[in-house]
Formats: C-alpha cells, sequence, structure tokens
C-alpha cells in the first residue's frame, strides 16, 4: 500500500495527549478532522500503527492533534518525530488543474523544449507554493507556482512547461 505525508509530529502539546504536527498537506482540515485515519511513520519511516484522529485546533504555524485512545502525554511522547501518513486509498479527488505534491515532484521541467530540470521539492513560503527545481550543474532553482510562469503540467507524460521570467534564474 502507498501512502503521503501528511505531517510529522514535532512536539506534545500540554499534558492531555495533544501534538504539535508541522503540516505539509493542502488539506489540513480534512486530513486532521475527527475520525480521520492515519498512519503513523517513525523517523526509519517504518510504518508503526494506524490511528484515529479525536480532535484537531490550529495554533500558531501548527496543527495541534490528539489520537483516540490516547489521552496523557505518556501515550504519546514516543511518538516525536514520527510522520503522520494517508494512505492511497483515501486521497480525494481533485478539481481539473489541482495536484497532490507527490503528483509534482519528480516531473521534469521544460522551457522551450529544453529540459531545465526535475522538482525536488515543493516550498509553501507565503501567497503560492515555490518549486524547486534540481539542474544539473547548477544550484537549484526557485520556481514560483504562478500563471506566467506554469505554462502546462502534463502529469501522463511526467512533464512540466514554463516560462521563466526575467530575474527568476540568476545564473542565465
Amino acid at each position: 500500500m502507498n501512502y503521503f505525508n501528511v505531517g510529522k509530529i514535532v512536539n506534545t502539546q500540554g499534558l492531555q495527549g495533544e501534538m504539535r504536527v508541522l503540516s505539509v498537506t493542502d488539506f489540513a482540515e480534512e486530513r486532521f478532522k475527527k475520525g480521520a485515519k492515519l498512519a503513523l511513520f517513525d523517523d526509519k519511516d517504518q510504518f508503526a500503527m494506524e490511528v484515529e484522529i479525536a480532535s484537531h485546533r490550529k495554533a500558531k504555524n501548527f496543527d495541534i492533534i490528539k489520537f483516540k485512545g490516547m489521552y496523557h502525554i505518556n501515550d504519546i511522547e514516543k511518538y516525536k518525530g514520527f510522520s503522520l501518513k494517508i494512505a492511497e486509498e483515501n486521497l480525494t479527488d481533485l478539481e481539473d488543474g489541482e495536484f497532490y505534491y507527490h503528483e509534482i515532484i519528480g516531473l521534469d521541467v521544460y522551457e522551450n523544449d529544453i529540459l531545465i530540470g526535475q522538482i525536488k521539492e515543493i516550498l509553501q513560503p507565503g501567497a503560492n507554493d515555490v518549486w524547486v527545481v534540481k539542474r544539473k550543474g547548477k544550484k537549484d532553482l526557485l520556481l514560483p507556482y504562478i500563471p506566467p510562469v506554469v505554462l502546462n503540467i502534463d502529469i501522463p507524460n511526467n512533464r512540466v512547461d514554463v516560462e521563466l521570467l526575467e530575474g527568476l534564474d540568476d545564473e542565465n
């Protein structure tokens, strides 16, 4: 079964079994809602167990969650550093033009049919996502996911077509 990362437990929160999660999903409200089922993976990325969300709230830059049946800090302290993942079968269908991160990471990036590199990571600094493109012999390119730059995303052909606006590539 395939699993996809939705967050990482970075610390405990109080004494009542709550955990601080650094979310890496655009769907935190859905992924961490009461009753949602997620998988816990340890720091070696080995499946540990399935968990059910008992509660969720936002606090600053974190999602604060509690697992069903684990209501004390002693129950959850051992999970610090673990990843939370969703099973592929639990992913919801997206609208046209929307993509999951795992669909974007690994795509080849082209400008005018010339291969620039491959998307290795997606950052969320603010208003829009930024794709990190690994290039041969050059430093990584930070590519904003905005319409004038990203022209076409073709998942079946593992391809993204872009137009590098002036100032985006400081190595040219």
